[in-house]
């Protein structure tokens, strides 16, 4: 049985529609979604930090938090020693003052970590708490999430160890973020305006120009994925922990 959802059919068709629409097209399919079911879902924050919710969190508690629920899968310290792509670290005081990494401008940057990458606060902010942790996602509180978010910074040397991040607070620490100028605009991808014309975007025009090759093409392509050898045995035989049927199955891990 499907459901239609406001939220669902503003993505799908990207304008505002009436539930109506969706009882008119599709008639006998779904009912209409409470408004409980909507604000369940409707949990995103955006870059202005909209859809944030109230509350505020503390280095310590965050600290504590992410020992029990994330440290697991991502390390104490956000390290990260095992599958999971390190969350902190190759951030200098000079990327937090001019909002840039400086070791992706050089090429020199040592290993690319969640700190280093992300521009917004608020992409770390949603992701935990949609998403987070992997084994019970949707389950922080706003005050947890606040805190644990306040550890990371912490860890990244922008805020102090007894800093209280909050609703309240988080759009000055975006101003501290490493890689906060890091995010263009400047590309096809993006709609508006063009830069040079006092907007944000490219107009939706192309920032590549190709031609298609049609010589000495390949004949056949494989696409494929295999594990490092360090994450291989890592956690035991994954052939043991995945279904056994279907067309993905767990790989045998273990001699």
């Amino acid at each position: 049985m499907f459901r239609f959802s406001k939220s669902i059919l503003i993505l799908a068709f990207g304008v505002a529609t009436s539930a109506a629409f969706a009882f008119d097209g599709y008639k006998g399919i779904g009912r209409q979604a409470t408004a409980a079911e909507v604000k369940a879902w409707d949990i995103d924050v955006r870059p202005d930090f909209k859809g944030l919710p109230q509350g505020s969190g503390d280095v310590q508690r965050g600290n504590d938090l992410f020992e029990e629920k994330c440290a697991s899968c991502h390390g104490s310290f956000g390290e990260s020693n095992e599958v999971f792509t390190p969350l902190i670290g190759g951030t200098t005081k000079d990327d937090i003052k001019n909002g840039r990494v400086g070791g992706f401008l050089t090429d020199s940057i040592p290993q690319r970590t969640t700190f280093t990458k992300v521009s917004t606060i608020s992409t770390l902010w949603d992701y935990i708490y949609r998403a987070m942790p992997w084994t019970e996602p949707k389950s922080l509180k706003p005050d947890e999430v606040y805190a644990i978010l306040a550890y990371f910074l912490n860890l990244a040397d922008i805020v102090p160890s007894d800093f209280v991040l909050s609703d309240k607070n988080i759009a000055e620490v975006q101003k501290l973020m490493p890689n906060r100028y890091g995010m263009t605009t400047d590309h096809g991808m993006w709609p508006g305006a063009p830069a040079a014309k006092g907007g944000i975007g490219n107009g939706g025009k192309p920032d590549v120009k190709n031609v298609a090759c049609m010589k000495d093409c390949k004949k056949e392509v494989k696409v494929g994925s295999v594990l490092p050898g360090y994450a291989r045995t890592a956690h035991g035989n994954l052939e043991e922990q995945n279904r056994n049927f279907g067309p993905v199955r767990g790989v045998r891990t273990v001699d």
